[in-house]
């Protein structure tokens, strides 16, 4: 994966990837994850320009106070990712948290999108999946090696069925490193504070946000058994957006990997769109 790197407004450098020609994409990942995870959509990716920013505090990029790691925050910082590389409009794939940042660009710099393509998220984040979150986020795994931490994804992770231990250990490779005999993360743990913080507060209206989106393409992916948007959240998207591309992605839970059949299916039908 090649880097480059540019610095906010606030003065944090961000690294993130610029690859291939063609109508730009951008790929934003999940709360703790980084650019890695679509390395498995990439190979189907080809004669699209595709850019994967790490978030402030994960992966690549500088880690940064604890209280900019807020959605607001970071749609900022991909404005000004756009605007340090010359692109005026461009299509989102959005991971989870990438979802959730599609949808506050929406209402804040909606003459930058051309799409989105929503990745097991929507308006409303499930109250089980919040607290499961809260479980791991910013703490090391217990696991000392990557195969241990492969195979406990294989054992723990609900909702998955079929995936070949091969994918969990790239998962683990993806989000561990090896430091001193045991696995450490891959992104700053301050990450948690803001959400701590913010764990028992009501969640904001993101309706309106979503409806911002009304004139433009959208798609929706869901896994099946997702603990983070629920089949209730899902069927209120679709009713809203009757054309909105969407498959609900067999034996996958949060988050498809997005090389499935069924994940394909939408992406494509999501870039046609554009």
């Amino acid at each position: 994966m090649n880097t480059n790197y540019y610095t906010t407004s606030d003065n944090v450098k961000i690294g993130y990837s610029d690859q291939g020609e063609g109508i730009p994409l951008l790929l934003l990942s999940g709360l703790t994850r980084n650019a890695s995870d679509f390395e498995y959509l990439m190979p189907h990716l080809a004669g699209y320009r595709v850019i994967r920013p790490d978030y402030r505090g994960r992966g690549r990029s500088d880690w940064a106070p604890h209280d900019t790691y807020t959605v607001p925050i970071q749609a900022r910082d991909q404005i000004e990712l756009l605007d340090h590389l010359g692109i005026d409009k461009i299509a989102i794939i959005g991971t989870s948290l990438g979802g959730l940042i599609s949808m506050v660009l929406a209402v804040t710099a909606i003459d930058r999108l051309a799409g989105v393509c929503f990745n097991d998220i929507g308006p409303e984040v499930s109250d089980e999946g919040r607290k499961f979150i809260m479980t791991y986020l910013g703490r090391r795994p217990p696991q000392k090696t990557l195969q241990d931490a492969a195979l406990a994804r294989a054992k723990f992770m609900d909702g998955f069925a079929g995936v070949p231990m091969e994918r969990w250990l790239q998962e683990a490779k993806n989000h561990y490193i090896e430091e001193n005999g045991r696995l450490n993360i891959t992104y700053d743990p301050a990450l948690r504070k803001p959400y701590e913080q913010a764990k028992n507060a009501e969640q904001p209206d993101l309706w309106p946000c979503f409806d911002a989106l009304s004139h433009l393409p959208i798609a929706l992916i869901r896994g099946e058994n997702s603990d983070i948007l629920t089949n209730a959240c899902a069927d209120e998207m679709r009713k809203r957006r009757p054309d909105m591309p969407f498959e609900n992605v067999k034996d996958r839970g949060h988050v498809p990997f997005l090389d499935e059949p069924q994940s394909l299916t939408v992406i494509h039908k999501f870039l046609d769109l554009l």
